[in-house]
Formats: structure tokens, sequence, C-alpha cells
């Protein structure tokens, strides 16, 4: 956490919403990640809009990855819906998951009151340097999400980045 003071990295949103991605609907999520990320101290590369289908969803994490992002942030796409595929297109990306996360992530949102978040697959891990979090759709998940991910996220980066061993 000594990094408040500066900018904890880079993050790109991934938004998993097949009427977003068409253009037939307005993106209601994507700037509330962005705002919160920032408020946190991210500099946000930018909002991608992915249908869910697991091969496009990839290819953005993919993109973010080797772009060298430190946060990556989906959102939508991890319920129980046959079009819900954003945990199974982050498995394969991740080289290790982080369990704990993903598992404080559900309670927290499903104590808030957020049942999407509570009943959600979403996975947190690592792809290379970069943290990948899956959060559900509806912005009473991304609020409390991101409230969890508050205490969480800085320790992981620099953890990830190796500043915890200075």
């Amino acid at each position: 956490m000594e990094r408040s003071a500066q900018r904890l990295g880079r993050a790109l949103v991934v938004i998993v919403d097949d009427r977003v991605a068409h253009g037939e609907h307005d993106d209601s999520t994507g700037p509330l990640v962005t705002e919160l990320l920032e408020e946190a101290g991210f500099i946000v590369d930018g909002t991608v809009a992915v249908e869910g289908e697991v091969a496009g969803i990839r290819a953005a994490l993919n993109t973010a990855v080797i772009g060298g992002v430190d946060l990556v942030v989906t959102v939508g796409g991890t319920g129980v819906s046959p079009r819900d595929m954003t945990p199974d297109a982050t498995q394969g990306v991740l080289d290790r998951p982080i369990n704990g996360i993903a598992e404080a992530l559900r309670a927290s949102g499903l104590a808030a009151g957020a049942v999407d978040a509570g009943i959600s697959r979403g996975l947190v891990g690592v792809s290379g340097s970069t943290l990948v979090v899956n959060l559900a759709g509806s912005r009473a998940a991304v609020r409390d999400g991101m409230a969890t991910l508050s205490a969480l996220v800085p320790y992981v980066i620099d953890q990830l980045s190796g500043l915890d061993e200075a």
C-alpha cells in the first residue's frame, strides 16, 4: 500500500455484453469501473466491449496481457446462462488462479445484496504479470467488487512487480 501516493499502474476494462458490443445498448458499467479504478490510482487505458464468446473474450484478455497492463477487470458474463462465458475464457488465459479473491468477491457481493455477484462463476488470477479479475455485470456487483478489491489489488500488484521485495 506504499504506492498509494503514486499511480498503481495501468488497467483495462473489458465489458462482456452482446448488446453493448453491437452498439444496441449503452454501457453503464464501463464508466463506473473506470471511475473507481482512477480513484484507486490506476491509469485506465480504455474500455473494450466484446460479445459473450470465448474467442473474443480471450482475445481481449491476451491483448491486455501482451500490452503490459497491470490489471484487467472484466464485467459481465459470469453467471450460469448459456451466454455467460467469461470464466471459461479467462481460465484459458490464467497462469495461476487466486481463489481467495474470487471467493471474497462472491461473499461480499452476496452480503451486499448483489445476487449476481453471489452466484458468479468469476475467476481471479495472474496471467504473466497481469492481474485478471472477473466481476458480475450489475452496477451493485461492480461497486461492491471494486470496494472489496481496493485493499487487495495494490498488494498483488506490488508482489507481481517485485516492489514488495525492496
